[in-house]
């Protein structure tokens, strides 16, 4: 995939650059500090992907995706989580990274990119909806909310999906979900689990409680989870 950096801050440019380098499947062709310098250049060249700052000089990131009539992907690049809503009205987005963001995240966004995802992963509803997944079993497809998945669970090959109205099982992969679902509502708290952290309802020692259930906080990913619910 051939890409563009248009970003203003030579700090940030420099870790897309950083981390653009570690994937071979990305080639970046050139990078600019503003969206006036990059037009030329992205109206003469074939670009697959644009890492887009919103807060740039004379023209905004976002008025600047505007103009543009066939826009390639865009992987949104800011400071400024509030710009988010604004952002994702735009099919052509990609992804939303808030600075500073990890390598992890950063593939994440990536791999979005790779599969022609918008705005998020193409098996979700609009936004204007209620954000669900369609899970397929048994050559039978299950609608799921979102709002409903209390946990996912993995056992070997298996995986078990844990909702308030019932548990669904088949072969996948938790690394797999780690990428379909949002980071902003869900987080890998063991090698084998992923909790909606929206429905805790208690922690307990190394346990953290949902819809009664206790599923185990693993020693690896407990600073991440502390962080996240705020206990330092």
């Amino acid at each position: 995939m051939n890409c563009v950096i248009i970003e203003d801050e030579i700090p940030a440019q420099k870790l897309v650059k950083h981390y653009i380098s570690k994937l071979p499947e990305l080639t970046l062709i050139a990078a600019f500090q503003s969206a006036l310098e990059a037009n030329r250049f992205l109206q003469n060249n074939a670009v697959d992907l644009i890492f887009l700052d919103i807060n740039l000089p004379d023209i905004s990131g976002i008025e600047y995706i505007r103009t543009l009539n066939n826009p390639p992907g865009i992987i949104m690049t800011t400071a400024y989580p509030e710009h988010a809503a604004e952002s994702f009205e735009l099919d052509t987005i990609c992804d939303y990274l808030v600075k500073p963001f990890s390598f992890h995240r950063f593939l994440k966004a990536i791999n979005k990119a790779k599969n022609g995802h918008r705005k998020t992963m193409d098996q979700y509803t609009t936004m204007e909806e209620e954000a669900s997944i369609f899970v397929n079993i048994d050559k039978t497809l299950h609608k799921i909310l979102l709002t409903d998945i209390l946990f996912i669970a993995s056992d070997r090959n298996y995986i078990t999906l844990v909702t308030l109205k019932g548990k669904f099982t088949f072969i996948d992969a938790l690394k797999t979900w780690i990428e379909k679902l949002p980071d902003e509502d869900f987080i890998q708290v063991h090698r084998s689990y992923i909790i909606n952290c929206k429905k805790i309802e208690k922690i307990k020692g190394n346990l953290v409680f949902l819809n009664g259930q206790g599923i185990p906080v693993g020693r690896t990913y407990k600073p991440q989870f502390r962080k996240r619910i705020s206990l330092g």
